[in-house]
């Protein structure tokens, strides 16, 4: 009887991706070597060339609802779920690298530490970060999900957070999700009002940021605050 080809086939992915990363590897190749640790005793080269084929690509398949997932390509909910994990936890990877008393003291570093935050996000959201006296991360709070001008309560929030977190001074940041960096009229006004909020209880807001995709957009940098 001839030898089974695919036998120890798992072992060798496992090994190549432990010996040389997976920076070489096929998106196809790195969904595959992720189901074996939701599908033990399965072929799993088939659904990842599936997944990608229905989803566009691996980023999509990461970013696809699970119950989506489950409804569309007959996947398990164990699955689904370890797959939609993967956005989320590269987000609190990148907050994790970029800890608490992280100084925040240029548009760069902001701008870089608001991208850590929206990783993986596909709804606008919107956070206020907490700075003592030194520009050093207290706290970043996510306030809300939704788009800006459906949250009138957002003075009244952010000072209460930022009177919480002992905040020396704040950077407001939000998302907008497939769109443009350009700030909108809605973005411009609630700027403001929190900006008169925070001084009455003097607390500066030093920046606003807009992250799109992999950009980010500084109200400071561009004189708009």
């Amino acid at each position: 009887m001839a030898e089974n080809p695919h036998k120890g086939h798992r072992q060798r992915v496992k090994t190549r991706a432990l010996n040389a990363g997976i920076d070489s590897f096929e998106e196809h190749q790195i969904l595959e070597l992720l189901l074996f640790y939701a599908i033990p005793m399965k072929d799993t080269n088939v659904l990842a060339h599936d997944l990608i084929n229905h989803y566009g690509s691996l980023a999509a398949v990461f970013d696809a609802d699970p119950r989506d997932l489950c409804a569309q390509t007959g996947v398990t909910e164990n699955t689904a779920l370890l797959l939609s994990l993967l956005p989320a936890l590269a987000r609190r990877y990148q907050q994790g690298k970029l800890a608490p008393k992280t100084v925040l003291g240029s548009t760069t570093a902001a701008g870089e530490y608001a991208l850590s935050l929206f990783t993986g996000r596909l709804n606008e959201a919107f956070y206020v970060i907490c700075l003592d006296s030194q520009n050093r991360v207290n706290q970043a709070t996510l306030l809300h999900e939704g788009t800006i001008n459906e949250a009138p309560v957002y003075p009244r929030l952010i000072v209460e957070t930022a009177l919480r977190h002992q905040a020396a001074s704040i950077i407001l940041a939000h998302n907008h999700p497939g769109g443009s960096l350009a700030p909108s009229a809605a973005d411009l006004a609630v700027t403001q009002r929190i900006k008169a909020a925070t001084e009455a209880i003097a607390i500066t807001v030093v920046d606003h940021i807009i992250v799109a995709g992999d950009g980010y957009y500084s109200f400071a940098e561009n004189r708009v605050l």
